[in-house]
């Protein structure tokens, strides 16, 4: 009884292949369905947007940035020379 190897590998690979695939397609649908099911009976709360902080808070926080970078490069400078 002579088997062809190389068939039969094909057809594993094939059997194993079509098996994944159609457990993702199952899986896929499977998640949609729960995914509506619990946006039924959960729905999203609907959240108000916060109004923007005002410009001066991040304008200070820039200004004390730069003064630290300032204060960095003449701290550098001065240690050089």
């Amino acid at each position: 009884m002579e088997t062809n190897l190389i068939a039969e590998a094909l057809k594993f690979m094939v059997l194993g292949m079509g098996i994944v695939f159609t457990f993702l397609i199952v899986m896929v649908y499977a998640l949609k369905l729960q995914a509506k099911i619990i946006g039924k009976y959960f729905p999203e709360k609907k959240v108000e947007p916060k109004k923007p902080q005002t410009t001066t808070t991040s304008t200070n926080n820039n200004t004390a940035k730069m003064a630290a970078i300032v204060a960095a490069v003449q701290h550098h400078k001065n240690l050089k020379g």
